[in-house]
């Protein structure tokens, strides 16, 4: 079974957040606006996108 796969963007800036989020945003592969990436479908990456629901958008796809 192959693993499944999610695209997210980012749509929010890093400026002024906590640095929590700001790791967040890093853990993630993003950091700069309108970003994209393609990271496989797991708990922990859901959790992370959870967290920042006003900074990343998930593309379907």
């Amino acid at each position: 079974m192959a693993d499944k796969k999610i695209k997210i963007r980012q749509i929010g800036s890093p400026i002024r957040r906590p640095k929590s989020q700001r790791a967040i945003l890093t853990g993630l592969g993003l950091g700069k606006m309108h970003r994209e990436v393609e990271l496989i479908d797991t708990p922990e990456v859901r959790g992370m996108i959870r967290k920042l629901p006003h900074m990343v958008q998930v593309i379907e796809g």
